[in-house]
């Protein structure tokens, strides 16, 4: 199964992309033959940004994409939305990448579930 995730809010704030992260790690874990996919627009294309410090107790928004990446996922953020907010010349999260519109648009065609936190 084919399963993308489409995050818009900022990545602190609210848990929206905490709880989208915790899903799909959860997937990974429970369903390793599931694919999964993170596409960040608006905002939510901070959450891929490198160096992130939390206060201690706190959940770390950086952490969970990288686990996501590491068990095989795949984490893109939207280019023009990257463009926007002056995330392209920051370092991202190793295995992030700046994508397109028709890379969410062929991800969206391939899936079999999509979830918009």
């Amino acid at each position: 199964m084919n399963v993308l995730f489409i995050r818009n809010d900022a990545p602190y704030g609210s848990e929206k992309t905490y709880n989208a992260l915790r899903l799909a790690m959860a997937l990974q874990k429970d369903h390793p033959g599931t694919s999964v996919r993170v596409f960040l627009m608006a905002d939510a294309v901070t959450a891929a940004i490198s160096a992130q410090v939390t206060p201690q107790g706190y959940y770390n928004i950086e952490r969970m994409v990288k686990s996501v990446i590491a068990k095989g996922g795949a984490v893109k953020l939207c280019g023009t939305c990257c463009e926007a907010r002056g995330v392209k010349s920051l370092p991202l999260v190793e295995g992030a990448e700046v994508s397109t519109m028709s890379q969410l648009a062929q991800w969206t065609v391939e899936s079999d579930r999509i979830l918009v936190f």
